[in-house]
């Protein structure tokens, strides 16, 4: 049986202009909501992820407490699980995938906590990764609804180098010979590896894999690290999906919306909510410097870079009780401990 709901959107229409006849928004709620629903926290998921993959850091003493808390955990577009290229009935597929962007992520969450559950103001929007870009969308486009906003090891406009990676791991898959006339005729298990140690090499810092931490996780090689954790977390992926998530993260921009019309100043500037953004010090993605000049844009936001050698992992730290404690520690002070 599966462990998660299913909220549906009728004749939903896409920012780029194609129209579901039926969205499918997967999710998953942790903890109670109060009576005057004013405990929920939103906290979407990153590349790749299913809600069971982030959910780690929920618990009593965690970084999120669902004792205090109602966490709704939404999966975005193209994950999989909520509408994605590998669920999508014809004519969608077959080379027709539709692009997902953060608005409509967003506007399928907006929905969902209105209609679902009666929520009409977020005390926390915590994301990392690309679930940080979606805490970013929420407070540019819903700023009198989100308290507070921990955006961790993200961007709010992906940055000319974010997107060289991108194009990178892109070609991976799409150079393997399963890719045919724009779309996989079979499953890409070559490139599905190398996508794998490509990404590897970005997510970590060179630091980490100086000083082989790997080893204080469980792993007896480097190749050992590179099989059974990077090869193993995307081969249990559609292909089709990775690609729908990479195209969303490309376009992610918080300006990029009627509201703003691309002006990200005007966009960064009406972000209200007390918001905590946290770049990881090793980050090769989302370096300190491109978090401190969207920072100094937000009128209530701090930059807190998070001391680690985990580099982007420092944002997701399952294995790292040290970085979990600056995670925690944010949130506590944002929300109250």
């Amino acid at each position: 049986m599966a462990d998660h709901e299913i909220f549906e959107l009728k004749s939903f229409t896409l920012q780029r202009g194609l129209t579901l006849p039926l969205a499918r928004l997967a999710y998953k709620t942790y903890g109670t909501l109060n009576a005057h629903r004013s405990n929920a926290v939103l906290y979407p998921t990153s590349y790749g992820a299913h809600h069971s993959d982030i959910d780690w850091l929920i618990g009593p003493g965690r970084v999120l407490d669902p004792e205090r808390w109602f966490i709704v955990i939404p999966n975005q577009f193209g994950n999989g699980l909520s509408s994605s290229p590998s669920n999508l009935p014809e004519p969608f597929g077959l080379g027709r995938d539709p692009v997902f962007t953060h608005v409509d992520n967003v506007a399928a969450q907006e929905r969902l906590l209105r209609e679902v559950f009666g929520i009409e103001r977020l005390a926390l929007v915590y994301g990392w990764s690309m679930g940080g870009q979606q805490a970013l969308h929420w407070g540019a486009l819903h700023p009198d609804r989100v308290g507070a906003i921990c955006a961790v090891c993200t961007s709010a406009r992906t940055s000319p180098h974010n997107r060289v990676f991108l194009e990178g791991i892109r070609a991976t898959l799409t150079t393997d010979a399963a890719w045919r006339d724009g779309r996989f005729t079979e499953r890409p298990v070559k490139g599905l590896r190398a996508f794998a140690r490509v990404y590897a090499g970005w997510a970590m810092s060179q630091a980490f894999y100086r000083e082989e931490l790997w080893r204080t996780v469980g792993f007896a090689s480097l190749e050992d690290f590179l099989v059974r954790s990077w090869e193993a977390n995307f081969l249990r992926r559609e292909p089709s999906d990775l690609l729908s998530m990479i195209e969303t993260w490309m376009a992610s921009d918080i300006s990029d919306n009627a509201v703003y019309g691309g002006d990200l100043t005007r966009a960064l500037g009406a972000i209200t909510a007390r918001s905590i953004i946290m770049p990881s010090e090793t980050d090769l993605y989302f370096p300190v410097e491109d978090s401190a000049i969207e920072t100094a844009q937000m009128p209530n936001a701090e930059l807190r870079p998070i001391p680690s050698i985990w580099g982007h992992r420092a944002g997701n730290p399952s294995l790292n009780p040290e970085d979990e404690a600056v995670l925690r520690r944010a949130v506590a002070d944002l929300v109250g401990g």
